[in-house]
């Protein structure tokens, strides 16, 4: 499974960054950083009547599709592509940072961050306490926790480093088993994730958000993601009652990604300099 592969990568990957030098730096990094934004907070606020918060991804290529736009083999511009959803109504913006599979950088996040005052998800496979302080130092205001990567006692432990960081946590989950793992023995979680995508076969079914989101209890806010293509899609989170969604291949892959935000998001009127 691709999940395992990534993962396996990963903690070779960390076994290089366990050096007392790199984590003082990361620290000294963070106490000079401005607070964390309210990821959370956020989407509630900016959520409407006719479409959930959007969560909008920088994402360059993908194991399944690989690029997601053809210039991305010249050129990927994070920016353009992160101020193009900001202007054009994401609430939130997602930074993939995996290099070996997914191309992406913790630099991305950093210069997001530094030129957009928009909140930000650091996408990464958190499997060691040092990304946490990566994280944190490159700007992120929250950090994503696959339930399907990770035991029960990282869960827990993870989301307590994250929330002294001053990161809100967004818990991904596929199914029943992992969303009870969750509200078992994380019961203070605020941000639940639907990941539509099934992890074996890579494929996508917006059924299962509506599954899943029967279960969770209504003070949490939860996320849909992945498999969000159209505005009959959003419709449908509307009526589930779906807070917010996260979506990145469906705009990275239209012809003009603000208009496509805005389809989304059902804004009829458009905007002139739509990317």
């Amino acid at each position: 499974m691709i999940l395992d592969q990534i993962l396996e990568h990963k903690k070779a990957e960390l076994r290089h960054k366990q050096s007392r030098s790199y984590l003082a730096s990361l620290k000294a990094a963070i106490r000079d950083a401005p607070p964390a934004l309210g990821f959370a907070v956020t989407l509630e606020s900016t959520r409407t009547a006719t479409s959930p918060a959007l969560i909008a991804e920088v994402k360059k290529t993908s194991p399944s599709l690989g690029l997601l736009r053809p210039e991305f083999s010249k050129k990927f511009d994070h920016l353009a592509l992160a101020r193009t959803y900001h202007e054009h109504g994401a609430s939130a913006v997602s930074v993939l940072t995996d290099k070996d599979f997914f191309q992406g950088d913790l630099r991305y996040l950093a210069e997001i961050k530094r030129t957009l005052p928009i909140p930000a998800l650091n996408k990464e496979f958190m499997v060691g306490e040092v990304q946490f302080y990566e994280a944190r130092a490159n700007g992120a205001d929250a950090v994503l926790l696959i339930v399907a990567a990770l035991e029960r006692r990282q869960l827990m432990d993870f989301h307590a480093l994250a929330t002294e960081l001053g990161m809100d946590i967004l818990f991904e989950t596929h199914d029943e088993g992992q969303l009870d793992t969750v509200l078992e023995w994380i019961p203070t979680a605020r941000m639940i994730g639907i990941n539509n995508r099934d992890l074996q076969t890579f494929t996508t079914d917006l059924s299962v958000t509506f599954r899943l989101a029967k279960r969770i209890p209504p003070d949490k806010l939860i996320v849909s993601e992945s498999g969000i293509h159209d505005r009959t899609d959003v419709v449908r989170l509307v009526e589930a009652g779906i807070q917010a969604m996260l979506i990145g291949e469906s705009l990275i892959r239209a012809i003009h990604t603000g208009d496509k935000i805005r389809e989304l998001l059902g804004i009829t009127s458009r905007s002139a300099g739509s990317a």
